[in-house]
């Protein structure tokens, strides 16, 4: 299968992600159609001009007639809509997701779909703290990461039609993870600050914070505004490699509480200078 302008693209599920993912492709010519269960997302995509068509519920002519099949839904969603209406999906499709876990979900979506469909698992490292199609925009992409989960069930062709896809969409820089690589890593890098954020918010409630915090306080605690069904859901589906990262954090802020109730002023400057150093490598290029 070729991705070009002319690839009939169907994303189901019209929140954040998805509709930006409908807004980048069809700035850049695609058609690009729609499922999406609230028909207000749908109506507001199509206003907007973010999609062709659309409808709010499962269209079997929408689904077989799409080269590429976008999921940007709720794990759950996802293995439940697999599950009720995979049986649509027309041989020579190619699925792709934007599902924030993938070992509990890849595997199970490979062996449900039918013969001569191809699921190529995929992770885009962006968001915000809205959520909705009305609040979607294609530039939170820019500067990003796109992260491509393959399996041993892959084709190359599935893999590198889902890399340019990412180029596509804008990233800055799409690379490929095993699922269980993918997991780990996004135990630390997502999950976990997640769980940093939130425990921050919730350790103090003196009256009249934001009265006298600094940008410092804004910047680490931005995704404490938090989707507590989406994200109580990636926790359980990652558990393990959570935990494991949560335990690891626990530990080091354990070393340092113990220096400064020492007074070990030599071990609180070292990790200082490891945390700089290491910081350094996270910096965005200038775009």
């Amino acid at each position: 299968m070729k991705f070009d302008k002319n690839t009939k693209i169907l994303i189901v599920g019209l929140g954040l992600i998805g509709g930006s993912y409908a807004e980048a492709l069809s700035e850049k010519g695609f058609s690009v159609k729609a499922i999406d269960s609230r028909k207000e997302a749908i109506d507001y995509a199509l206003e907007k001009g973010i999609i062709s068509r659309g409808a709010a519920e499962p269209d079997k002519n929408l689904i077989e007639e799409a080269e590429l099949i976008v999921f940007a839904l709720y794990p759950h969603v996802f293995i439940d809509w697999m599950e009720k209406y995979s049986h649509f999906i027309t041989p020579g499709t190619l699925v792709t997701d934007v599902t924030g876990v993938k070992c509990s979900i890849v595997y199970r979506v490979q062996d449900m779909l039918p013969e001569g469909v191809e699921f190529i698992a995929s992770h885009p490292m962006a968001g915000r703290e809205v959520y909705g199609v009305e609040n979607s925009t294609c530039s939170i992409f820019r500067g990003a990461n796109f992260v491509v989960t393959p399996t041993e069930r892959n084709t190359p062709e599935a893999i590198e039609l889902c890399e340019e896809l990412g180029k596509t969409l804008g990233f800055a820089h799409v690379s490929r993870l095993s699922p269980e690589a993918h997991d780990d890593m996004i135990g630390f890098l997502s999950q976990l600050t997640h769980c940093i954020a939130v425990a921050l918010m919730t350790s103090c409630d003196a009256p009249g914070m934001e009265l006298y915090t600094g940008d410092s306080f804004r910047d680490l605690t931005r995704i404490a505004r938090i989707n507590e069904d989406m994200w109580t859901e990636l926790f359980m589906l990652n558990k393990e490699p959570l935990i494991r990262h949560t335990d690891l954090f626990i530990g080091e802020l354990t070393k340092l509480r113990n220096a400064l109730k020492d007074g070990d002023t030599e071990e609180m400057k070292r990790m200082m200078r490891l945390s700089t150093e290491r910081r350094a490598r996270f910096d965005k290029p200038s775009v």
